[in-house]
């Protein structure tokens, strides 16, 4: 073996194992996922600057910007929602609905953000959605954590199925040239399928805790007069809200990133409002936004490394023989949705985009290789707390909300998550076995 490939090897295992050092800290909660995330990203520019294969720049560029000020700018947007009232008239209503049955409201629950997930990016919805959830489960005197759960599962798995529904879903669609149409033609009964076994299955795993309850409150008392309390402010941020989901729809037609269509809508409703900028800034959770950017960096020196690259590579060697195009395209759903667990599931498509591109010059199909990828990174970041950013925020406000038994331990994420997205990514390859020629037209 030459002494390059030796080097390139041993950056590898060098980045892998400061990887692996971090999600041991941040899965163990030896300390706090977010000192963890520090800590490994530091160690990994250390190490990285050390050994020639990462830099302070090649960090710096790793953090997904777009990610945290969309983040941030959203948690502005519904701390300037949370006074008004809105949330407490939509959690009354949502809970007379639901007429106290806690697999009702589940239900309720997960297809409202299933739906608003294809249209919305996943993240956004949970945001707005994870502190209604907890307001809902104290009218109720119930515990969030199964609803919390199964609304940021089902908010990837329907996020899945539309071209703007997961940032990794625009990048593989302005690559491969698919439109919205399309990709929800492609997607859109696979993933109905999995998320109806995995409603299924998540009531099933959660039957204990969403056992109806012969005390049920009489939620018909509670007065929706009285729940909203400052009517003209909700108007003027809903005014502010409405011109960001419009941009999100439009955003890539006009050339400008989710983040700033975020800020456009804070900018209106600051102008409108006038809100003090201390509390508004203390309404951020700064913690999920430090251990998103160190994550960011430690990802950014794997991928530095060429340990992603030399994965996609292998993928790639095998799809060019026609013959093993099926084979290569499950492995790849299922390498994606792996890696997706472990890296988030933006850093594998940036990888994979140029490969499966490559393909395609040297005269190899890859339109089925775009399906399986988007199918793999959609439905993997189920699997742990930090597969996906939706599954943190769900984390975060359980941890907020006080109430007893309501934190999302990482193990407790990985009982449920693990079982779910096994049952997706079995449902999907049975799916796309079936149908590999309408995936490969």
């Amino acid at each position: 073996m030459s002494g390059t490939a030796q080097a390139v090897d041993s950056n590898m295992l060098i980045a892998a194992t400061v990887l692996a050092g971090s999600y041991v800290l941040i899965f163990s909660e030896l300390i706090h996922r977010t000192s963890a995330a520090l800590l490994g990203a530091v160690t990994m520019i250390a190490v990285g600057m050390l050994f020639g294969f990462y830099s302070q720049e090649a960090a710096i560029s790793s953090i997904d910007a777009n990610t945290l000020l969309l983040l941030a700018a959203m948690m502005m947007l519904v701390a300037l929602l949370r006074p008004t009232g809105a949330f407490e008239y939509t959690a009354i209503v949502i809970a007379r609905l639901s007429r106290g049955d806690p697999r009702r409201l589940l239900i309720y629950l997960s297809l409202a953000v299933s739906l608003i997930s294809m249209v919305l990016d996943n993240v956004t919805t949970i945001i707005v959605f994870a502190p209604l959830t907890v307001l809902i489960a104290r009218i109720l005197k119930l515990n969030p954590l199964p609803f919390l759960m199964s609304e940021a599962i089902l908010s990837n798995v329907g996020g899945a199925s539309t071209l703007v529904g997961d940032p990794p879903n625009i990048m593989i669609g302005s690559a491969a040239h698919i439109d919205f149409t399309t990709f929800l033609a492609h997607m859109g009964p696979p993933i109905a399928v999995i998320w109806a076994a995995t409603v299924l299955l998540l009531l099933g795993m959660f039957r204990a805790e969403l056992a109806p309850r012969d005390d049920r409150l009489r939620t018909e008392h509670f007065d929706l007069r009285h729940a909203l309390k400052d009517t003209r402010s909700l108007w003027l941020v809903m005014l502010s809200l409405g011109l960001v989901v419009f941009l999100f729809f439009v955003h890539h037609h006009l050339g400008i990133f989710p983040s700033f269509a975020a800020f456009l809508g804070l900018a209106l409703a600051l102008v409108l409002l006038r809100p003090r900028p201390e509390d508004l800034f203390g309404e951020v959770n700064w913690s999920v936004l430090v251990f998103f950017a160190g994550l960011f960096v430690i990802v950014g020196g794997v991928e530095s490394s060429g340990l992603l690259e030399l994965l996609g590579r292998q993928l790639a060697a095998l799809a060019a023989d026609p013959a093993q195009l099926l084979l290569a395209c499950l492995a790849l759903m299922w390498i994606a949705a792996a890696m997706s667990a472990v890296v988030d599931n933006s850093p594998f498509p940036v990888t994979m985009i140029p490969i499966i591109l490559g393909l395609e010059a040297i005269g190899a199909q890859n339109t089925p290789l775009w399906w399986a990828l988007a199918i793999g990174v959609g439905l993997g970041g189920n699997s742990t707390h930090i597969g996906a950013t939706a599954n943190l925020i769900a984390v975060t406000e359980a941890e907020r909300s006080g109430i007893p038994g309501a934190r999302i331990t990482p193990l407790a994420w990985m009982r449920i998550g693990i079982p779910t997205t096994l049952l997706g990514l079995t449902m999907a390859s049975i799916i796309y076995v079936a149908f590999f020629e309408q995936f490969a037209a």
